[in-house]
């Protein structure tokens, strides 16, 4: 397995990471021993970045982490935190909560039932319009300076918003997503990134599987997955992107990969700063993951996947439109 250093200040890891999101509910029932058994095997395989949040169903996901981390050597993989995000018993959302005591709660919960005594990467799960982003940071700056926390993330922010909070502790990396068919990023924050020399963490690289290869019109969202609200997954988006999908198969089979290799590559292929996270929950999936950190791009590859998925391609916003207003860009 390939390495990226996230940023010039943050860790070296794998240069493709695991998200532990769907393993706890998002995208309906999932098997907690294959689960457990993903993350052996993406270790195993030498990924060492596992992102979490403290909000997946309600710490269900740091708990599941927990079981399957336990024995390891804590120095072989990085974990990457979001927290804040508030959560009723309905499993609703209720905004966001950043102030500095808040922090320091959450940190304390997600550090027990995480079982350590650090977290490697800790982030705002989104931005608080209610509390400065340099208090926020400043309170996670407390918890650095205290060993609990060893390096400062953001999560779905706009340029200002980073600016300001790197001048108050240097930042790791963003995590935001982005794939071939959400490319908003590309526009201010990933310029701003480069310029301050912050990481990317790319979440979302399949699009919910959308553009997995996976997908089909006539299957439907089972019970408690998410994408059954997601906009680009309803009746007459759908279609349309999948058509995009379609288009970008063809480009596969000529390289001779997959389609979910094929748009794992390309955003690894964007920059040598960038990693992208899978959230692989069977081994199936993860083992169809991991040659794409094998797969090159050439420049003519790189045209004809432009030619198949133009950039805002897509139909459809990558959020329901109550969650679109807290992101710091588009789609």
């Amino acid at each position: 397995m390939q390495t990226r250093t996230l940023g010039s200040t943050g860790p070296a890891v794998s240069a493709l990471g695991l998200g532990a999101m769907g393993m706890s509910g998002a995208y309906g029932a999932a098997d907690r021993a294959e689960s457990i058994a993903t993350v052996h095997a993406a270790l195993e395989a030498g990924v060492t970045l596992i992102d979490t949040g403290d909000f997946y169903a309600m710490g269900h996901n740091e708990l599941l982490l927990a079981e399957a981390l336990r024995g390891r050597d804590r120095d072989s993989y990085r974990l990457s935190v979001k927290f804040g995000q508030l959560r009723g018993p309905g499993r609703e959302f209720g905004g966001q909560d950043s102030r500095p005591e808040a922090v320091k709660n959450f940190l304390a919960y997600s550090l027990t039932r995480l079982g350590t005594d650090h977290i490697d990467i800790y982030r705002p799960a989104r931005l608080d319009p209610a509390v400065p982003i340099e208090e926020t940071v400043g309170a996670i700056k407390e918890m650095v300076d205290a060993g609990y926390v060893r390096h400062l993330g953001l999560s779905e922010v706009d340029a200002a918003t980073i600016r300001r909070a790197h001048a108050v502790h240097p930042v790791a990396d963003l995590q935001i997503e982005y794939s071939l068919i959400s490319r908003a990023v590309e526009a201010d924050v990933l310029p701003t990134l480069r310029e301050l020399g912050i990481g990317l963490t790319a979440y979302g690289v399949l699009s919910r599987g959308l553009i997995s290869g996976h997908w089909s019109a006539d299957r439907t969202a089972g019970p408690g997955d998410g994408r059954g609200f997601s906009p680009r997954f309803s009746s007459g988006n759908v279609e349309h992107n999948l058509a995009l999908v379609e288009a970008l198969r063809r480009v596969a089979e000529a390289k001779g990969c997959t389609v979910a290799q094929l748009a794992i590559a390309w955003v690894t292929a964007q920059g040598e700063d960038i990693v992208p996270l899978v959230g692989a929950r069977t081994r199936e999936r993860l083992a169809e993951a991991l040659p794409a950190m094998e797969l090159n791009l050439t420049a003519d590859d790189l045209t004809e996947i432009e030619k198949a998925v133009p950039p805002g391609a897509a139909r459809g916003d990558r959020y329901p439109s109550a969650f679109m207003a807290g992101l710091g860009v588009g789609n």
